[in-house]
């Protein structure tokens, strides 16, 4: 096949979404559905600004226990939007926003807390024309596939939120103009990308190890969960440096999907260079072997000073592995970055690698 016409072809239907290190992110068409087969969701009701006044905004801890109970409802339903100026009246009463965090294609990420309990947050603005991905469910209607997912994770997640590695969703409001997510700010965190260069352009094999066991562990929780994120990378994940003992954070669910372990696509979604070489041999991706890759992109740049992975130098060989790096670790970075998908390792087998033990 004619890679280079492959490319080409790539680049026309893919639009930057924000550089980062150098990388570029593509958004989809919006008129693209993921599968909405899946077990349906409950959506948490916005309630009117005077219940809020009278009852004060919900804990983290009850907005958990309220996704827990319909964890076993069959109907995903809505009822009419309140108007937008009452839920905008309400996000501000219930929340203080602060500087911004981060801006890409899709929005903006500010810090802020819940007034109430100083409770830190983040507040995600998505602006309606870049809601790039919708979930439609059984009845029609139709929201942002971001809502959609992290329902999902807060319905199918037992304990307390944050209690796994996607940042726990605590609020949201669909307004006229803009959908606006609260999300949970673990404090003190940064990105992988940011520990990184604190570090000097990269991490220790035995640091990198620490996260890629819990990275692999949370790739493996959103697959058993049917849900696809498309886009895991050093940006979108997040590192908890109030311990000894760091602990990985996922974000970023705007491009992720519903799936199913036969799914196949030809759209490409997510960062440009990131995409799995199947994507220019045979047109087609599946969920699993493009998270194994990934897993694979992420160790590269966390292992290689200041390295940024591309996979077309990757499969042309103009990006190696460090000589300094143990046999082991070339092995599992051989197996997440090999070319012929069926020949990569899946998500369990990479937990089993003897590298990770």
């Amino acid at each position: 096949m004619d890679r280079t016409r492959t490319t080409r072809r790539l680049q026309r239907r893919a639009c930057p979404y924000t550089k980062t290190l150098g990388q570029h992110r593509t958004r989809v068409s919006e008129g693209e559905h993921p599968d909405s087969s899946q077990d349906n969701l409950r959506v948490r009701l916005l309630k009117r600004k005077a219940r809020e006044d009278r009852e004060g905004p919900s804990s983290s801890e009850d907005v958990q226990r309220e996704n827990l109970k319909t964890k076993d409802k069959t109907k995903l339903y809505t009822t009419q939007k309140l108007p937008a100026h009452v839920q905008r009246a309400a996000f501000k009463a219930k929340y203080k926003q602060q500087k911004k965090l981060g801006e890409g294609g899709c929005g903006a990420v500010f810090a802020g807390y819940r007034k109430a309990d100083n409770l830190p947050v983040a507040i995600k603005h998505v602006p309606s024309e870049t809601q790039f991905i919708k979930h439609v469910d059984e009845h029609g209607n139709t929201f942002s596939v971001e809502v959609a997912v992290m329902l999902k994770l807060a319905a199918d997640t037992s304990g307390s939120a944050g209690s796994s590695a996607p940042v726990s969703l605590l609020d949201w409001y669909d307004l006229e103009q803009e959908l606006i997510l609260v999300l949970e700010r673990p404090v003190p965190c940064v990105d992988l990308a940011t520990y990184i260069c604190s570090k000097g352009g990269s991490l220790e094999e035995e640091e990198a190890k620490i996260i890629l066991k819990q990275l692999v562990d949370a790739a493996i929780e959103l697959q058993d969960k049917g849900i696809f994120h498309r886009d895991i990378k050093v940006q979108n994940i997040l590192i908890e440096t109030g311990s000894d003992l760091l602990r990985v954070r996922l974000i970023d669910f705007g491009l992720s999907c519903f799936v199913k372990r036969c799914s196949t696509y030809q759209q490409f979604y997510g960062t440009f260079n990131h995409i799995p070489p199947e994507l220019y041999n045979s047109d087609r991706y599946r969920a699993g072997p493009t998270t194994a890759w990934q897993m694979g992109v992420v160790l590269y740049e966390t292992l290689h000073r200041y390295r940024v992975f591309e996979t077309l130098s990757f499969l042309k060989n103009s990006l190696r592995f460090s000589q300094r790096l143990s046999k082991n670790c070339k092995d599992f970075l051989q197996s997440c970055l090999t070319e012929d998908p069926k020949q990569r390792l899946t998500l369990e087998q990479l937990k089993h690698h003897p590298w990770l033990r």
